[in-house]
């Protein structure tokens, strides 16, 4: 199969179960029009707004005009919400994206050579299979670890396309894609090993493989590298999913210097329809930042 074929095909899978919505679904007089944008919504975001419940914030979000949610830290959630969150989603007709096999802020798991720390990141890539299943989603996002100041720069490359192939082995029976992030290291993760998105192209290249695709981070991208949206259409053949936040200091959009109204609409005309996840915090405290950053997806979204 052609990759864009396969990418596409997996990540627009299990959007059509609406026969059961107005079961679960809030009081109709409450419900906002759908964004025409798939943002993404992480569990507490719209804290002192929301529900508390992870069921009764996905009925919410729904009422929103939310189509697709996200959990970072899913795997860290019993086997029995997990299942509730993705019930409730399916039910209600919408997406779940993302959210995280494997990580860690502290080893050096891809670019190294550590067989112990290797073969922990397949045991985390093998049972976030099962994850994904339970979610009926078909994105994981990978951290890839630490760099490793005493290795020469090109064999932490080689590396890391090493178990990045392994990774794509495990991953492509099931049409999962896995998606790898580059984190700043300017402001918030100085060791990082993946840091750019040129860096995070070039290993998607190299491992040559459906299973292997970049998450966009406009945060990240912009405190890193600026030139947002001519990095995004040259890297646009390998990158799978979206993720904002505004800056500085990773807020909702319209907080900060990102123009996200004309990235919203770069990202329509080239012809995305797929995740915006939603990976920030809020510019206010309480209901008043909740409110104010939902208005703000309002402002920003496809008219």
């Amino acid at each position: 199969m052609h990759r864009r074929t396969f990418v596409r095909n997996t990540l627009t899978a299990g959007a059509s179960m609406m026969a059961v919505m107005d079961t679960v679904r809030a009081s109709p007089a409450n419900n906002a029009p759908a964004f025409k944008t798939k943002f993404s919504p992480e569990f507490n975001i719209f804290k002192g707004l929301a529900p508390t419940d992870p069921v009764d914030e996905i009925k919410w979000g729904y009422d929103q005009g939310f189509r697709a949610w996200e959990n970072t830290m899913l795997r860290q959630r019993p086997v029995a919400e997990q299942e509730r969150i993705s019930r409730t989603v399916q039910q209600l007709g919408m997406d779940f994206g993302q959210f995280v096999g494997t990580l860690t802020f502290k080893d050096v798991t891809f670019a190294g050579r550590d067989a112990s720390l290797r073969e922990g990141v397949l045991a985390d890539v093998r049972a976030s299979v099962e994850i994904a299943k339970r979610m009926n989603t078909h994105v994981i996002h990978n951290v890839l670890g630490v760099a490793d100041p005493r290795l020469p720069w090109d064999f932490q490359t080689a590396n890391a396309i090493d178990l990045l192939k392994r990774i794509a082995d495990i991953y492509e029976p099931y049409g999962i894609v896995m998606v790898m992030e580059s984190m700043n290291h300017k402001v918030d993760h100085p060791n990082m090993f993946l840091h750019t998105i040129p860096q995070a192209y070039a290993l998607a290249k190299a491992v040559g493989r459906p299973s292997v695709k970049v998450l966009f981070d406009f945060y990240h991208v912009q405190v890193q590298e600026g030139h947002m949206l001519p990095t995004l259409d040259y890297a646009w053949d390998e990158i799978a999913y979206i993720q904002v936040g505004d800056t500085p200091g990773r807020k909702e959009p319209t907080a900060g210097e990102i123009n996200y109204p004309n990235v919203l609409k770069h990202l329509w005309n080239k012809g995305y329809r797929g995740f915006v996840g939603m990976e920030h915090g809020l510019s206010k405290p309480g209901k008043e930042g909740a409110e104010a950053a939902l208005k703000a997806y309002r402002t920003i979204d496809i008219q």
